[in-house]
């Protein structure tokens, strides 16, 4: 019998702001097993949550995430940007709860990763945003943190769907991936199957509609992150349901 997928709440989900606090309490509170944020570093090193590099400042000007001290970005934002400890730290009061870590640039892997083992919560946060380059370069921190494999979406723009597969399949093992990370339009079933072969889950992002939920549960995906987690939750006791109904 198929399991389930798990929930993974994306950041910014049930149109609470992206990358905030509250979206991650939203997440957590709804019942969500991961929960997702993109992560950036400052000047000095303290990841954060942010999609761009560019922010708006509070006096209309742009400056960098990258270029800017956590001070300094403070200083000039409307609101201190949040920190990436900060909602690590929800996760305690969760303990089945884990964190997806999508990270946006190579020089956050390194802080990242110290963090995490600071906080002594490897095992509840995997990490994202890595294709084959930084997969590779996750591994010279040689930190222990489990992460997923962005699929290189050009190769399956450029290739016969089965080349791509293949080479995604052989990137993640490489890099000692435990997975994929695959936008939901591409995944088929021969996908699934190739990457069950190879002993490689199958993430999706990002699902919002309960059709659609449906449809890449059957198929055995890993998890599903979706910016509508009750939506998707609901769809999981309706599953629950069916299943116990089919076994009488």
């Amino acid at each position: 019998m198929i399991v389930f997928p798990l929930v993974t709440a994306h950041t910014g989900c049930m149109g609470m702001p992206d990358n905030s606090a509250a979206s991650a309490r939203e997440g957590l509170s709804l019942g969500a097993d991961i929960i997702e944020d993109d992560i950036r570093v400052t000047r000095d090193g303290i990841p954060v949550l942010s999609h761009d590099d560019r922010v708006g400042l509070a006096d209309g000007r742009e400056r960098s995430v990258s270029g800017l001290t956590l001070q300094e970005l403070n200083e000039g934002l409307a609101a201190p940007i949040v920190l990436l400890e900060t909602v690590l730290k929800l996760l305690d009061n969760y303990p089945g709860a884990r964190m997806n870590l999508d990270l946006k640039t190579d020089d956050s892997i390194g802080p990242v990763a110290a963090l995490v083992q600071k906080l002594g919560i490897v095992d509840r946060v995997f990490l994202t945003g890595c294709e084959y380059d930084r997969a590779l370069q996750a591994n010279s921190h040689d930190n222990g943190i489990a992460k997923l494999l962005n699929v290189d979406i050009n190769s399956f723009r450029n290739n016969e769907f089965m080349d791509a597969v293949g080479q995604a399949c052989r990137e993640a093992a490489d890099s000692g991936c435990f997975g994929l990370n695959v936008p939901y339009q591409i995944v088929r079933p021969e996908l699934m199957d190739f990457a069950a072969d190879k002993g490689l889950s199958v993430f999706i992002w990002t699902v919002n509609e309960a059709q659609e939920m449906r449809k890449y549960a059957a198929m055995g995906v890993g998890s599903i992150t979706t910016r509508d987690v009750a939506a998707l939750l609901l769809v999981k006791q309706q599953w629950r349901k069916e299943s116990a109904a089919d076994e009488l």
